[in-house]
Order: structure tokens, then sequence, then C-alpha cells
């Protein structure tokens, strides 16, 4: 069964999990007509073979650390860091600790 999404005006909550977070997993929070918004989890050792979007993308940790992979070289997320995508840039992740991402799309290449 598919969880609801976030409806316009709904506060939703993206604090650290916590005590959780090993046993959490990837949700998606809101998907409307240009934008989509999930919190990536992923388990320390687990990655995200390289892709890229075709639209803009962000990413914030929330907690844990990730090894970013992009066109720019290795760099560690921590806590509070946050990184712009360009559209079609191809990047990776690898969970260096358990860790969560808020992920944010832009579903319309180009879309302003």
């Amino acid at each position: 069964m598919a969880l609801p999404h976030a409806q316009s005006g709904q506060i939703v909550s993206v604090r650290p999990l916590g005590d959780r977070l090993p046993e959490a997993i990837t949700t998606a929070i809101l998907k409307a007509g240009q934008l989509e918004v999930m919190r990536v989890v992923l388990p320390v050792g687990k990655s995200m073979k390289e892709h890229q979007t075709p639209g803009e993308a962000t990413v914030q940790c929330i907690e844990g650390v990730v090894e970013f992979v992009s066109e720019d070289g290795i760099q560690q997320l921590h806590p509070g860091d946050f990184v712009h995508l360009a559209p079609r840039a191809l990047h990776s992740l690898k969970a260096v600790e358990h860790a969560s991402l808020l992920v944010t799309l832009c579903l319309l290449a180009g879309a302003r």
C-alpha cells in the first residue's frame, strides 16, 4: 500500500531519526507537478549507483556521513551539508555511517 504524500500546507518533520535510523527506510514526502521530495535512508556501506536526474536536484545530509561522488571528485556530506546538482549531473552516494538525506528533485528539465 502506498503511503500518502504530504498535502499543501501540511507540516512534515525531517528531523534526524536518531536511534530509529538503522531500521528506517527511504520514504517519499511529496510528489507534485514539478517537484519530488524524499528522505533517502542509506545504511552504512550501502550505496546508490551512479545516476542522473533530468532536472536540477539538491541533497541535504540530515544525519550520518555519506560519500558523494560527482564530476568534482569524491566529497563527504556531513549533517547540515547541502549540495546542488545541475540537470543530468552524474553522481553516486555511499554511506560511510548510517545516514538520512533530504533529496529534492525538479521533475521537469529546464522548469523554473
